[in-house]
């Protein structure tokens, strides 16, 4: 049986947490709390969360798996996409690999820059 997108996003937000802004304020900029931005490197490009890591969607779980640096599954994890559909499914695919303090941010990074946040761009580098 098909299911499409949107009930799969649907499903994955009934079971994890997800956070508002406010509440994301005291995450954003703390250094034990892990950002992970799973939106494309294009995405990334345009602006960030300050601090986050880009880790796209459909390589999140091979990035973690073959980085020691990110396999402390007690670490607190914040992950964002644009809007929060892949963030969700993200969330819930860290919940399945064991990590036990992950949350999703409510309106994605949509919401966090139309409310005038903090944002970051990487530097280009011409070398």
């Amino acid at each position: 049986m098909f299911i499409p997108a949107h009930e799969l996003v649907v499903k994955a937000k009934a079971s994890i947490t997800e956070i508002s802004l406010e509440q994301a304020d005291s995450l954003v900029g703390d250094a034990t709390v892990l950002l992970f931005d799973v939106r494309e490197p294009g995405e990334y490009q345009e602006g960030h969360l300050p601090g986050a890591l880009n880790i796209p969607r459909g390589m999140l779980e091979f990035v973690l798996s073959s980085n020691p640096a990110l396999q402390d599954t007690d670490r607190q994890i914040l992950v964002y996409c644009k809007t929060g559909g892949r963030a969700a499914l993200a969330a819930q695919s860290l919940a399945s690999m064991g990590f036990i303090q992950v949350s999703s941010l409510a309106g994605g990074y949509d919401a966090w820059h139309a409310s005038a946040r903090q944002t970051e761009q990487p530097a280009i580098s011409f070398d």
